[in-house]
C-alpha cells in the first residue's frame, strides 16, 4: 500500500471497515466520545459487510467509501477520519487532526481525482481540510453548519409525562422513517435556515429497519395508543453511546416528553455502565438550553464544510453521519 507521508505524517488508507477498525483501536479507544462517530458508524458498516449487505452499492457514489488512519513520525495512530456518508456531497468527517495532516489528506484524495464536497467534524481540522481541498480544487467553502458535542456524566431526569417509553418495532417503521425526515428539515427551521431537503443525514426504509432490529430507536406513546415522540440511543461504541435524533411533532410540544425520554435513556445508559453523549446544533438554542438542564456539558465544537466547485453540482448542502 502506497502511504502518503510528509515525514511527520503518514495516512493509512482502507477501503473495509474492519481492517480499519483495528488499525485506529488505539486513537478510538483513547477519546471514545470524540470518535463516536467514526466508531458506531464503521462498526455497523462492518456488521452490515459481515452478513452480506451491500448498503454502499445502492449509493451510487463517484468513489468507493474510505477509511484513513493518520500516523505520526513514530508510527502512533493519531487522528482518524472516513468518507461513508451515503447522501450528497459525501462529506467526510474527522476527529481532531493536525493541520497539517489535513493538508496532506487534501492533497492525497486531488492527486488521485477525487473531489471532497464536504468536510465535517472537529475543529480546525475538518476546517483546514475543506478549505485545502477549495484551494486545490479553485472552489470556495459555501456552507458552514456549527455544532457542539455533548456528555453527561450524571442526570437530572425531569418528571415523566403521562405515557411510556416503548423501542420501536418493524410496524413502526414507516413513521420512523418520515419522522427522520421531517427532524432534518425542523431543524434547518429552528436554527434559522431555509431547509435543504437535500442536506443532513438520508435513511431509507431499510436502514430504519436495521436500526429498529438492533434496539436503538424509542417511541413515546401517549395513554390513548398514539405515538408522540421518537428518540434514538445508539448501541454502544468503546463504551460510548449517543442520543439522537430527539424529535417531537408540533402538536405534541410543550409537555417534557423530549425531556423526560432524554434523561431517562441518558440515565439507563449511565447505570449500564456507558457513557453518554450527544450533538446539537450551535444556532439551536432551545435544544442547547434542554440539554445542558438534563446535565449534559459541552466537549467539544464541530462544523460541517461544503466544498463548490464552479461547474460540479454533485454537492447541494452538508449534513451529518
Amino acid at each position: 500500500m502506497d502511504l502518503p507521508t510528509d515525514g511527520a505524517f503518514t495516512l493509512e488508507f482502507f477501503d473495509h471497515p474492519q481492517p480499519f477498525l483495528g488499525a485506529a483501536g488505539e486513537v478510538l479507544a483513547a477519546d471514545p466520545v470524540m470518535g463516536s462517530v467514526i466508531a458506531s458508524v464503521t462498526q455497523r458498516t462492518a456488521r452490515e459487510v459481515a452478513v452480506g449487505r451491500g448498503s454502499w452499492a445502492e449509493v451510487g457514489a463517484p468513489f468507493e467509501r474510505w477509511w484513513v488512519v493518520v500516523r505520526d513520525a513514530g508510527g502512533r495512530a493519531v487522528s482518524a477520519t472516513m468518507r461513508t456518508a451515503p447522501f450528497p456531497p459525501h462529506p467526510s468527517f474527522s476527529m481532531p487532526m493536525p493541520d497539517a495532516a489535513a493538508r496532506m489528506l487534501a492533497t492525497a484524495l486531488h492527486e488521485r481525482g477525487e473531489l471532497l464536497g464536504g468536510a465535517n467534524g472537529a475543529l480546525p481540522g475538518a476546517e483546514v481540510l475543506a478549505r485545502a481541498t477549495a484551494e486545490l480544487a479553485g472552489g470556495v467553502v459555501v456552507a458552514d453548519k456549527a455544532t457542539r458535542l455533548w456528555e453527561a456524566t450524571s442526570v437530572v431526569v425531569p418528571p415523566a409525562p403521562e405515557g411510556r417509553l416503548r423501542l420501536a418495532t418493524e410496524d413502526d417503521a414507516d413513521l420512523v422513517l418520515a419522522w427522520f425526515t421531517a427532524f432534518h428539515e425542523e431543524a434547518d427551521e429552528q436554527a434559522g435556515r431555509e431547509p435543504d431537503p437535500a442536506a443532513g443525514e438520508h435513511n431509507t426504509l431499510d436502514s430504519v429497519l436495521v436500526r429498529i432490529r438492533e434496539g436503538v430507536e424509542w417511541l413515546w406513546e401517549l395513554p390513548d395508543g398514539t405515538v408522540a415522540h421518537l428518540t434514538g440511543a445508539g448501541l454502544p461504541s468503546y463504551g460510548v453511546s449517543r442520543i439522537g435524533p430527539v424529535f417531537t411533532p408540533r402538536e405534541f410540544r410543550g409537555r417534557g416528553i423530549a425531556s423526560y425520554v432524554v434523561g431517562e435513556l441518558t440515565r439507563r445508559g449511565l447505570e449500564a455502565g456507558h457513557r453518554m453523549c450527544l450533538f446539537t446544533d450551535r444556532a439551536n438554542p432551545t435544544s442547547n438550553k434542554i440539554y445542558a438542564a438534563l446535565g449534559y456539558e459541552p466537549t467539544v465544537d464541530m462544523a460541517e464544510h461544503v466544498v463548490r466547485v464552479p461547474g460540479d453540482e454533485s454537492s447541494p448542502g452538508g449534513g451529518g453521519q
